[in-house]
């Protein structure tokens, strides 16, 4: 069990606060010693870390599958609850960076009724619905979703990345509702809560908000300091979902006054949009081609922030 748990810690701590991709093979065996020596709970957790692996980095086809396979998995009385639910809200969340809101709530649906009260499992479904909401424009839901998220991470101060994922949500509805000061408020606190836990990739994230609630209140030249930040961090961890829209919109930012690097970033975010499609199943390529924010990309226009 001491090797399993040593496994699992490196596991967690490259998707948490390190590189993601670094963590796959660990993982992978983490979850080989945990099946042969009969520790089924062990071994879930190293799946739905795996997945997170995956798709942190934008490997969304394999963080589905291994997820799915999560949802499949039979361990004991109170796991499989937390873990299929847990793996449930992640699908989600990959399919609402690939523009199906829809899909996505379904899931996030299944996740709050698989979560048998444990309170990380109802914090991820809540605010995943609550994003879910932002995406097919439903005021009402996404508000009350995200309170009720907000209330168990409230009671759990220990919770660093959920509290930090819940101001991404916040920052977002603001964003969409034009309260850029409270968007802001709400992804500088973000940046800050990940910066105290040392999670580089949630701090490119943030500081992603960050420089779209900069752009809404008028000053781009704040924004472009931010963008660029939140791109060089999420490059250096590989974390591609976040590096694109950093530099696609900053690409777009500079197009007047530099020219010439408005073009080096928006090849750049072309580039990594590419490589993600690359990635993807048929099934899935089309409707991300879809997404107007990509559509505009491959058009040399631009963009938003990608949804948790």
């Amino acid at each position: 069990m001491e090797d399993l748990a040593g496994l699992l810690a490196a596991g967690e701590r490259a998707a948490f606060r390190g590189s993601p991709a670094s963590g796959v093979a660990t993982l992978e065996q983490a979850i080989e010693l945990a099946h042969a020596t009969g520790h089924p709970a062990e071994a879930a957790s190293a799946t739905w870390l795996l997945g997170a692996c995956h798709t942190a980095v934008g490997r969304f086809a394999a963080g589905l599958e291994v997820f799915a396979t999560l949802r499949a998995m039979v361990v004991d009385a109170v796991e499989p609850h937390r873990y299929a639910s847990l793996a449930a809200a992640a699908s989600a969340a990959a399919y609402r960076a690939l523009g199906q809101h829809q899909l996505a709530r379904s899931l996030d649906e299944e996740a709050l009724g698989l979560s048998f009260g444990v309170a990380a499992a109802v914090f991820d479904a809540r605010l995943g619905l609550a994003s879910d909401a932002i995406g097919l424009g439903d005021p009402p839901a996404a508000t009350e979703q995200l309170e009720l998220a907000s209330e168990l991470a409230a009671a759990r101060p220990d919770w660093w990345r959920q509290r930090v994922r819940r101001d991404w949500t916040r920052a977002e509805l603001g964003i969409w509702q034009g309260r850029a000061g409270e968007a802001l408020g709400f992804a500088t606190a973000a940046v800050k809560l990940a910066e105290q836990s040392g999670a580089p990739r949630h701090v490119a994230k943030s500081l992603l908000f960050v420089g779209v609630s900069h752009v809404l209140e008028g000053d781009v030249q704040t924004a472009t300091v931010a963008l660029r930040r939140a791109g060089r961090l999420a490059e250096n961890v590989g974390a591609l979902p976040v590096v694109w829209p950093a530099r696609a919109l900053l690409g777009r930012l500079l197009a007047q006054t530099d020219p010439g690097e408005s073009s080096r970033q928006l090849a750049s975010a072309k580039s990594v949009v590419e490589r993600l499609t690359a990635d993807l199943p048929e099934e899935l390529r089309w409707d991300w081609l879809a997404r107007p924010d990509v559509a505009d990309l491959l058009g040399s226009q631009i963009v938003a922030p990608v949804r948790d």
